[in-house]
């Protein structure tokens, strides 16, 4: 399965661990990994993916494939800007968010508008938004998602 996984750009240590142990535990599991291929959790979640022998999908917002991150398998560049953030949503069966700021936030948005099993830890919690099941570790996250697909 895939599974999409945002978050910010600019992270905590702790933050990057959460997101590399993510990308560890679906690597181990055979599910490829989409993300928006920059900083931060992206590149945490893919380098967790990547040391368990994971694909990963790096959906870009600029034209320039060449700035994905390093462990970035397959960089699809857009030319989109922060619109990309619709597509990294699609092309996961689920959503684990780790952290993030506004564009995350909209990616939150997107997901529980297209039906996504979302599982957040440590990102946005609002109030009488349904549909986010907050967990507090990445083996929680994962387990949640393939749950719930």
């Amino acid at each position: 399965m895939r599974v999409s996984v945002i978050g910010g750009s600019t992270v905590t240590d702790e933050q990057y661990r959460q997101a590399r142990e993510v990308g560890r535990r679906l690597g181990e599991r055979n599910h490829e990994v989409v993300c928006g291929g920059l900083t931060g959790v992206m590149e945490a979640v893919c380098e967790g993916a990547s040391a368990a022998d994971g694909h990963t999908i790096g959906i870009l917002p600029g034209e320039r494939r060449a700035a994905a991150n390093d462990h970035v398998d397959t960089a699809i560049a857009t030319g989109l800007g922060s619109a990309r953030n619709v597509l990294v949503v699609l092309n996961g069966a689920a959503v684990v968010a780790v952290d993030g700021a506004a564009g995350t936030l909209s990616e939150l948005g997107h997901a529980l508008d297209q039906g996504r099993p979302v599982a957040g830890l440590d990102t946005h919690r609002v109030e009488r938004l349904d549909g986010i099941e907050h967990v507090d570790t990445p083996a929680a996250a994962v387990d949640y998602v393939e749950s719930a697909v």
